[in-house]
């Protein structure tokens, strides 16, 4: 076998994910031991005073950057870890709402091949502990991590939360978390550690994860039972708990439910926040991907949903675009998943005039006409087929009138590969 050339400190950031890619057998390999062994090595186990951790099928990157939004309003200096990127791996970290430097990756990853020696580690493994690495190094207040996969195995999941956070239960990733939602919420739940409070957002709630809960004595809160949220109308929303009412909030650019689970969470954590930090923060939360229109006339929609949880939301946003701005115009989607996904499920909660499915190249990506044909099966009409995303949005693009909405979504791959070709 070959023997991979280690980079070092002067080798570019390209260079070192190349290597990283090659350096363990497989892509995903859940468990702690190792990661947690490097970690420590490199005293990284507690990487700032207060931590946050998110888990959950969805809503996950929004809940962080709600509670980042809010605590950089309240003059505290915050990391956050989220994954994938979209664009630039240098997006998996920011701090204090900026992204990392590709030296400051580079540097992370010169000291943690220093500290692995004989350990093997994943990308993600890497990723996550180059992230903590550089979160210790700026002498941060709060830590946000996004859980990647799960739960109770993933990487991120070395480090022990204050508040542990779950904002949605649906079924994903079922060769690794178990096809029901019982199990996948155990799955979950492993964030939960006796010294954590859990936040959970989720309103139908395994009993699997009030389980986990008492099992690990983790005092525990959820949506509808401690706190709940109302809109009030189209400007205006309100936050109600026992510890706190707020009347009137500002709607985000992000999902409700994933703004009012971040809100709790703050509530319950020992961090001091006014309302007017709340109001600051939700007014300046948006994410790149997530429901984020890139062109009006015709209007372009990006959006990484990849589930059927996320789709449905999805179609619900179009329909009450559709009746706020009064489109007459066509909806055409241009689409592209992983074949890992549920992807029958997904496609039957979309509404399209046209269709362009678009092919997803890798081990995991989904051949365009495999799409078709679930679009077919569930009587769906006017689908076209492509060799690339690009060429789908291309052809969307030159179809579509001004008054028409084209929406870009079925992974973080989709999205990205239009992004990309924009410039954006």
């Amino acid at each position: 076998m070959m023997q991979i050339k280690t980079p070092d400190a002067m080798s570019d950031l390209e260079t070192w994910l190349c290597y990283l890619e090659q350096l363990h057998p497989s892509t995903i390999d859940l468990g702690l031991d190792r990661v947690k062994q490097v970690a420590d090595r490199l005293d990284l186990l507690q990487p700032a005073p207060y931590v946050f951790t998110v888990a959950g099928t969805n809503g996950k990157g929004t809940t962080c950057r709600t509670l980042e939004m809010i605590l950089l309003a309240a003059n505290k200096r915050v990391g956050v870890y989220s994954s994938p990127h979209l664009l630039r791996f240098t997006e998996r970290v920011r701090i204090n709402n900026q992204e990392s430097k590709e030296q400051d990756t580079v540097d992370a990853f010169v000291e943690i091949e220093k500290a692995r020696q004989d350990i093997s580690l994943t990308y993600f493994e890497y990723a996550t502990l180059a992230a903590l690495y550089q979160f210790k190094h700026a002498q941060l207040d709060v830590v946000i991590l996004e859980v990647g996969l799960g739960g109770r195995l993933d990487a991120t999941n070395i480090i022990d939360a204050d508040i542990a956070i779950i904002t949605t239960i649906g079924i994903d990733h079922v060769e690794y978390l178990g096809n029901t939602r019982e199990s996948i919420g155990r799955e979950k739940a492993g964030i939960f550690k006796p010294k954590s409070i859990a936040v959970v957002g989720e309103p139908e709630i395994p009993p699997s994860i009030l389980d986990v809960a008492n099992s690990v004595n983790c005092p525990i809160y959820t949506v509808n039972k401690d706190w709940s949220y109302q809109q009030i109308d189209n400007s205006s929303w309100q936050f109600i708990s026992p510890l706190k009412k707020y009347n009137k909030l500002p709607i985000p650019n992000i999902p409700l439910a994933n703004a009012c689970t971040a809100i709790a969470a703050l509530g319950y954590s020992s961090l001091p926040i006014t309302e007017n930090q709340i109001k600051e923060g939700l007014e300046k939360a948006s994410l790149i991907g997530r429901f984020q229109t890139i062109q009006t006339s015709p209007m372009v929609i990006v959006d990484v949903a990849h589930n059927p949880h996320a789709a449905s939301y999805l179609a619900k946003q179009i329909e009450f675009l559709k009746k706020k701005q009064s489109h007459n115009g066509k909806v055409r989607f241009v689409i592209g998943m992983l074949k890992d996904k549920d992807i029958k499920s997904t496609l039957s909660l979309l509404n399209a005039d046209q269709w362009y499915c678009a092919s997803l190249y890798g081990e995991r990506g989904c051949n365009a006409e495999v799409l078709a044909q679930y679009l077919q099966n569930d009587r769906q009409k006017n689908i076209t087929t492509f060799e690339t995303v690009y060429d789908a949005y291309q052809k969307a693009m030159q179809d579509a009138k001004e008054d028409d909405i084209i929406v870009v979504c079925g992974s973080f791959y989709t999205v990205s590969a239009v992004l990309n070709e924009l410039g954006n």
